[in-house]
């Protein structure tokens, strides 16, 4: 059946009440975007953290709602509770029923990250060479496609230096990505762990489809075993400020001569992290994609 689709436009700051809002009103799904980009082509996707909002000056939320909601309610719910939202600038549109899920998978072609790491939609049948190493992924089980350049700075370090036979550890690991892509390149286990219980199930089912549900493990931070390993490669692929206050924490959980990649990093803020870290690790170093930062090192021995 077809849908009302609401869309509106907010700060960062007042985004978070009129998406709680909307889907108070019944909102089957609210979907953020860059207000400032034009297509949906344009969009860079962003894996925020739990509670966080995007990067974006300005957020364009579209709610889709059943075909019977009633416009003119909706708008006077808003303005009750938003006093301060412009209600002259939101707008609906009346849309078609469609397989949401399978137009998203249509749009997502097969990547490749360094030399042999490709990702694939289960939509699509890999064609590469025997050498290659390939993840199957379904976008729509989960966040965090290897799309955006955070996410793709990751893959083309474990591409670079495969873990092969170690411990991978992948701190806010969101769909799992690259705990299972660590897992291909002949990492012997990985530890996921994110704080959305989401994240959790998408990375268990993600491993499982890829054959390496059995070597993954997928916990919430509160649910980590005390008596963790310290892991000769980790990974944390998050934002700068949740990279800055777990610097002790990630430092503490990688071995002597451990290897660590740290991505999430908006260009300009490599600074404060490479002085943050340098307690810890040797040979920090950034590299940059498309306005964003990875930094990489070596534990120091103790």
């Amino acid at each position: 059946m077809p849908h009302i689709e609401l869309t509106l436009e907010a700060s960062p700051d007042t985004q978070p009440a009129l998406e709680d809002s909307l889907e108070r009103l019944g909102a089957l799904a609210v979907t953020l975007m860059d207000a400032d980009l034009d297509t949906p082509d344009e969009q860079a996707i962003l894996e925020p953290g739990v509670n966080e909002t995007p990067l974006w000056r300005r957020v364009k939320s579209s709610a889709l709602f059943e075909a019977d909601a009633d416009p003119l309610a909706l708008l006077s719910a808003l303005a009750d509770e938003h006093p301060e939202l412009d209600i002259t600038r939101v707008h609906f549109r009346h849309v078609e029923d469609q397989d949401w899920e399978r137009a998203w998978m249509d749009r997502y072609q097969p990547m490749r990250f360094g030399e042999r790491l490709w990702i694939y939609p289960w939509n699509i049948e890999p064609a590469v060479g025997d050498d290659d190493v390939v993840l199957r992924l379904d976008p729509g089980l989960a966040f965090g496609t290897g799309t955006h350049p955070t996410t793709a700075l990751c893959l083309e370090w474990l591409d670079a230096t495969p873990p092969v036979g170690q411990a991978v550890l992948d701190y806010g690991s969101g769909s799992g990505v690259l705990a299972i892509a660590a897992l291909l390149l002949g990492a012997e286990s990985a530890l996921a762990v994110d704080n959305d219980p989401q994240a959790i199930l998408a990375s268990r089912d993600n491993a499982d489809r890829n054959g390496v549900g059995e070597r993954l493990v997928a916990v919430l931070p509160d649910d980590m075993p005390g008596d963790l390993p310290r892991y000769p490669v980790v990974v944390a692929n998050i934002l700068a400020n949740a990279l800055d206050a777990l610097a002790g924490r990630l430092a503490e959980l990688t071995a002597p001569g451990g290897r660590i990649a740290l991505s999430g990093i908006l260009d300009g803020q490599q600074a404060a992290l490479l002085e943050r870290y340098a307690p810890w690790f040797d040979g920090l170093r950034c590299t940059v994609k498309d306005g964003w930062v990875r930094i990489d090192g070596r534990r120091r021995e103790d």
